[in-house]
């Protein structure tokens, strides 16, 4: 089926999506049984009222794609004029028709009055007002939407590849979803009005919340990077925490101590960590669990709030008093609003790695923080070894990647 040629249709009819599938198939129906029981109204020799039933009825061999001459009897059986003096206002008139006989969800609505606003073309041009542009206020108001919902169109109206704003005007994609994804490369706005053609909400929403999530990386790490002083977006910690065993005289052999020196939780938490943490600023803090308390502490005087951690379950039992020790928690704080990973992108909390050296950590965990944020500047507090690339190492066993 061959759609009439669009040149056909004003300007003003054209704010309106047409009707598609089902929809119009059935209107095909019924006027290849019915016929048009409403003239197709013609101004300015373009289709300004009835571009569907005009659409139907060429699909239904009722009329030509064409509009016939004024006074032809093809004209007059199924067209008329539009006249001002009896239908007023051109937009005001097909806003009206439209409202009146389509089910336009609010989205929908806002594209048609974002399209509206700032419009003068295809306006009368007896009327006084026609030469001044729609302002966003009175386009909400025409078409009975939020000032807001229209702002948001408007971005979709600018930025938009046309597939994405095909599902707006289609219904398949709320308009504030749509305003975030205008704000993504062609490429993904294209993926993105794929899926929701295809009916893929949660897909949507969630490579939308992704993308733009890692845009938000990449803008505070460039403006990270470009501070005076160094600061940095990741903070990895590994304390060497004092634990003290039930003897010291007795207990000294498994103790910490016995294989670096430790420092006591005052030291640690004394430690300026809020100098070289940006003001948005996630930490990780690495923590056994007898020192959970003494974590907490340490990272409320680093500047951080705690949000979740880490499990590292080991390959092979350590030693306790409680219980048998086969784990560790790398407990996860921020300061002000770095960004947190992207739905569907998390990491599972528990995550099994074998045990190395004593008390190195495995790489697993800084791929994951590499995972979460490729471009943050990242700074490992108590690196022991070389420091990975891309991280800036401090600790008494520290070296810098070259």
């Amino acid at each position: 089926m061959t759609d009439p040629p669009f040149s056909l249709f004003h300007p003003l009819a054209n704010l309106f999506p047409l009707i598609e599938g089902a929809d119009f198939e059935a209107l095909v129906a019924d006027v290849r049984a019915n016929g048009l029981r409403e003239h197709i109204v013609v101004h300015e020799g373009l289709i300004l009222d009835g571009r569907n039933r005009f659409r139907a009825a060429v699909a239904a061999d009722l009329i030509a794609a064409e509009i016939p001459a004024r006074g032809s009897a093809p004209f007059t059986q199924h067209f008329s004029r539009y006249l001002p003096d009896r239908d007023g206002d051109a937009l005001a008139f097909v806003i009206s028709k439209n409202l009146a006989r389509r089910h336009l969800n609010e989205s929908q609505r806002a594209f048609v009055a974002a399209k509206i606003a700032n419009l003068t073309q295809g306006r009368p041009g007896s009327e006084k007002q026609a030469n001044l542009p729609v302002k966003q206020r009175d386009a909400a108001q025409l078409l009975n939407i939020s000032e807001r919902s229209v702002r948001s169109a408007a971005v979709v109206r600018d930025k938009g590849t046309p597939e994405l704003q095909h599902a707006v005007e289609t219904g398949k994609i709320a308009v504030s979803e749509a305003a975030k994804a205008a704000k993504l490369g062609a490429e993904k706005q294209t993926e993105i009005a794929a899926a929701a053609e295809a009916g893929k909400a949660n897909v949507v929403r969630t490579a939308i919340k992704r993308e733009t999530r890692d845009d938000r990386e990449v803008a505070l790490a460039a403006k990270q990077r470009d501070l005076p002083q160094q600061k940095f977006g990741v903070i990895l910690a590994d304390p060497e925490w004092r634990f003290e065993p039930w003897s010291r005289a007795t207990g000294m052999d498994r103790a910490a101590d016995n294989h670096y020196p430790t420092s006591c939780t005052e030291v640690i938490a004394s430690r300026d960590v809020a100098a070289i943490a940006a003001d948005d600023c996630v930490l990780f803090l690495w923590a056994t669990a007898p020192m959970l308390p003494q974590a907490f502490v340490v990272m409320g005087a680093w500047g951080f709030d705690y949000r979740s951690n880490f499990v590292w379950a080991k390959d092979r039992v350590g030693t306790g008093y409680w219980n048998r020790n086969r784990h560790e928690h790398l407990l996860i704080g921020i300061k002000g609003r770095p960004p947190a990973p992207a739905p569907g992108t998390q990491w599972d909390s528990l995550i099994h790695a074998s045990v190395g050296a004593h008390s190195a950590k495995p790489d697993g965990f800084h791929e994951l923080i590499e995972a979460y944020f490729p471009n943050l500047p990242k700074a490992e507090l108590n690196c022991r070894g070389k420091a990975r690339p891309g991280w800036v190492a401090w600790g008494n066993e520290a070296e810098q990647a070259a």
